[in-house]
Parts: structure tokens; sequence; C-alpha cells
């Protein structure tokens, strides 16, 4: 079947570039197409060099060229020049020269607005708060991520837990993020996109840094990343009421924040801790969420290894709902420690069937009352 280079274009204007999701066309990807009777070739100039994702950008293409019609489609690579890397980076973020200056909170290095901030903005913020460490606060955190994209939500986690960072190992990610023009690209894996220091540093290095800097890096998270606009972030805070939290605090006034608490009442004291500061800073707490609940064994009885009800009694007296008690499991723990979350492997399992519930509640029940915009209030 012989093909005009017009209709090759246009049969590739749909495919989109797996970690940007625009159209390859639209982002000047598609560099050169060549006709020889029935075969057809197309160059495609890839953002950066040794793009982890080569070979599914090949399959997209020869994909749309087949449905064509073309039975000999083949792709060849080359790479985008630093000002085509510009230009991309202009289209995603635009220009930050025109866009600085609208809000008080803005990236030190170039100037942008943090979008999430923005009263415009549709992407429903999650604080994930714990008073204190070893609660499974990061676990719950990346499951409860995958249950919503599950939801068929765009989902994104930032792992503000600079000292103790962990997500990119929960998650299994395998790539570190794609830097273009400076722009950060995090990847995605289970329909969760991610940043994290442990992105940056190795694992057995401490990161020692003083307030300051953590502000500065968070900052950078929320500007320097490319997040188009989830319907979910969830950022994974450090236990305790330190530097990262007052800062969210001050970068993201409308976020939620929920408290995570094991049902121990040494544990609870500590966790309302946390909700205490989210009050002080004007952070409405949504939710406690209750993690290593219960144990089920053999017998298919539960045994309360840490006691009872130290989440309901927590949440009643923020006058919050209990979102969820996620049960003592060994899979949920072996899975975070293999980069195999359970919510990802095994959605039939008890720990995956209660992060199901929580993320319906907390897209349905608890979805937001109000639109916010710039100009108006809007009852929906």
């Amino acid at each position: 079947m012989s093909v005009t280079e017009e209709q090759v274009i246009e049969a590739l204007r749909p495919v989109e570039d797996p970690e940007l999701r625009r159209s390859i066309v639209d982002l000047g990807m598609v560099k050169a197409v060549g006709i020889a009777g029935d075969a057809v070739d197309v160059q495609i100039a890839l953002t950066v060099a040794g793009c982890p994702l080569k070979q599914e950008i090949t399959d997209r293409v020869t994909g749309a060229l087949s449905a064509l019609g073309v039975a000999s489609p083949s792709v060849d690579f080359t790479v985008m020049t630093d000002e085509e890397r510009g230009k991309v980076r202009e289209m995603l973020q635009g220009d930050p020269a025109s866009t600085a200056g609208n809000n008080p909170a803005h990236g030190h290095a170039e100037g942008r607005d943090i979008p999430f901030a923005d009263p415009d903005s549709r992407t429903r913020v999650m604080l994930i708060a714990s008073g204190k460490g070893g609660v499974g606060k990061s676990s719950v955190t990346t499951n409860l991520a995958i249950a919503l994209a599950k939801r068929d939500k765009r989902v994104a986690i930032i792992d503000a837990d600079v000292w103790g960072f962990s997500i990119p190992r929960m998650l299994g990610i395998e790539h570190a993020p794609v830097v273009i023009d400076d722009m950060l690209v995090p990847p995605e894996t289970h329909g969760v996109h991610a940043i994290s220091m442990g992105f940056f540093a190795e694992e057995d290095q401490p990161v020692i840094w003083r307030g300051p800097m953590l502000h500065k890096a968070l900052e950078q998270f929320l500007t320097d990343v490319y997040w188009d606009e989830p319907d979910y972030l969830l950022i994974d805070l450090p236990p305790g009421t330190g530097d990262i939290s007052l800062s969210l605090a001050q970068f993201l006034p409308r976020a939620e924040l929920y408290v995570v608490t094991t049902p121990q009442p040494a544990a609870q004291r500590v966790a309302q801790r946390a909700a205490f500061m989210g009050q002080k800073v004007n952070l409405k707490v949504h939710g406690v969420i209750e993690n290593m609940s219960h144990f089920t064994g053999d017998d298919d009885k539960r045994y309360y290894l840490f006691g009872a009800g130290g989440g309901k009694e927590l949440a009643d007296r923020l006058d919050v709902p209990l979102i969820g008690q996620v049960p003592l499991m060994p899979e949920l723990r072996e899975g975070s420690d293999a980069g195999r979350p359970v919510m990802a492997m095994d959605e039939n399992n008890e720990a995956s069937q209660v992060f199901v519930a929580m993320a319906e509640k907390i897209d349905v029940e608890l979805a937001p009352k109000r639109r916010y915009t710039k100009k108006l209030n809007l009852l929906n």
C-alpha cells in the first residue's frame, strides 16, 4: 500500500511520548519520513540520548504505521538539539519570564509559580504525615497512590522525606528522571509518577542539610518537575513537625493532611502532634489511617498485636473520619522491600482491598465540595 508523507504524519499525530504524554508530532520529534514503495522509514528525535523508553516509542510508531496499512515500517533515532529541547520545555511549562511574580512561592532558578498553589489547579494535594517513624507511612503512601491510579486517576508522589527517602525502592523504579533543558521528567511505574531525593543521592549516603537547603529542594521538586497536572499529588512527609512540613504548608495552603498511626496509645499520642501542627499552620486534617491494625492468622482470627482502637480514638479526637485500617501482613512488607507493591501485584490481597476502599473513600466521599478559581468559589 502506497501512502503519502501527509498520511504518515497524521497517523503519527495520536502517538504520544510515553513520558511527556504529548503527541510526538506536536513535540517536534518526527524529524523525517522516507517512503520507498511499500516501505516507510520514520526518524524520531529523542529528547535525550539513551532515552529509557526508546523501545516503547518504537512499538507505538510501528503500531500506528501498521494500522495505516504500511507493510514494512521502520524507525530510526536521532537526538534533539539544545534549542529543540528548549522549545519542548517552553511548550510544556511556558516561558518562565512571562509567568513569574504571581505567587510569592516560586522557583528560585526560573521564577515559575508553584502550579498546585494556583486556585485554578484541579490537583488534589495530599500530605501523608506521621508523628514518628516506623509506622509504615511510606508504604501506605505507595500503595494508596497505586490504588488511586487504578481508579483511572493520574497520580504522582513527591518523596519529601529527604533523610529517609524510600519511595523509589518501594515503587520499584528502575531509571532516574529524564532531564530536558533543566526540566525534570519524573519516571512512572504502576501508573504513578515520582520524584525523590533518592534519585540524586546514593542509598547509603546521608543527606546533611539545614532548613534553607531543604526549603529550596522542595520548591524545585514543585516547580522544576514536569507534573502535567495530575489528579492527585501525594507528598510523603518525613516524621515529625519540622522544616519540611512547615515549608510545604507555606507552598501548598490548600493541601489535605492525612495522619498515619498505629493502634497503640503511645504511637497515637505522637501522631496527634502532626495533626495539631497542621491545624496551627491552617492545613485541614482530612482523615486518619491506621496501619498495622491487626494480623489475620491461618485460623482466620484477627490478632491485635499492637492493641486496638488507637486510630479510631485519634480520628474522633480530631473530628475526622478513620479512612482505613491496614492489616499487618508479610506481603505488604515484602512487596515494599522488593519494589513490588502489594497493591500492584495482588488486588485480592487483604491489605490491597483496604487500599482500594480507602482510595474510593478519598476519591468519592471526601471529594472537595467546592471548586476553587481565581475569581469565584462556585458550589459544585
